[in-house]
């Protein structure tokens, strides 16, 4: 199998000055060209001894400190995070010849900031939240069925549903972060933003500031 890219180029001077700019114009031209869930994406975590995994996660936030996704932190992903904060996501916009690639490290967000998020969500998937201890064994479907019926009783549509103390949310704040553009001939062009500074923005709330490569595809 293979596809032949005849989209239009990357340019630096195409490009914002800084990436979450630029993500944010990638972002919305994906929402714009009918892109099924365009803020899926890839998240790599790796275990303390440098074991990765992957899985699929859905981005509800971003802005210049960061991209913003929830779970369970006693899952797969958040014990990972928790011995090693370094992780990648991956932007797979197939249907616009588009990757967007950073990596950086994980941290948990405040519990203010996790219970006002969930207070959004539907309520069957708070009570998803409750039902599942993600990446824990159990024993059948039934179980997991019978726990979600078991909350839905105490918790009817409507009734005011707490976070899951172990569920919440986590920002990646990326160090490096690199827009994929498909081309013909497979000659892509790839821009990657490297932050100055791996510490993140400046104290004093000036953003980050950033350089601007060009790699070979």
């Amino acid at each position: 199998m293979r596809a032949h890219y005849r989209h239009r180029g990357l340019l630096e001077t195409d490009v914002a000055e800084e990436p979450f700019e630029q993500f944010s114009r990638w972002f919305h031209e994906a929402r714009e060209a009918g892109l099924h869930e365009p803020n899926a994406m890839v998240l790599a975590t790796a275990d303390a001894r440098g074991r990765p995994s992957t899985r699929t996660v859905l981005l509800k936030g971003y802005d210049r400190a960061g991209l913003v996704f929830f779970t369970n932190h006693g899952s797969r992903k958040g014990r990972e995070i928790a011995e090693n904060p370094h992780v990648s996501l991956l932007f797979p916009w197939h249907g616009v010849a588009r990757q967007v690639i950073m990596a950086g490290r994980a941290e948990q967000i405040g519990r203010a900031e996790t219970a006002a998020y969930f207070r959004t969500r539907p309520h069957g998937s708070q009570l998803g939240a409750w039902a599942s201890e993600q990446s824990s064994v159990v024993a059948s479907r039934e179980e997991l069925d019978r726990l979600y019926a078991e909350l839905a009783a105490r918790y009817p549509e409507g009734s005011d549903i707490p976070a899951p103390p172990r569920w919440g949310g986590y920002r990646v704040v990326p160090e490096t972060v690199e827009f994929w553009q498909g081309r013909e001939n497979r000659l892509h062009d790839r821009l990657r933003y490297d932050r100055a500074s791996a510490d993140g923005p400046a104290a004093d709330g000036a953003p980050a500031a950033w350089t601007l490569t060009r790699l070979s595809p």
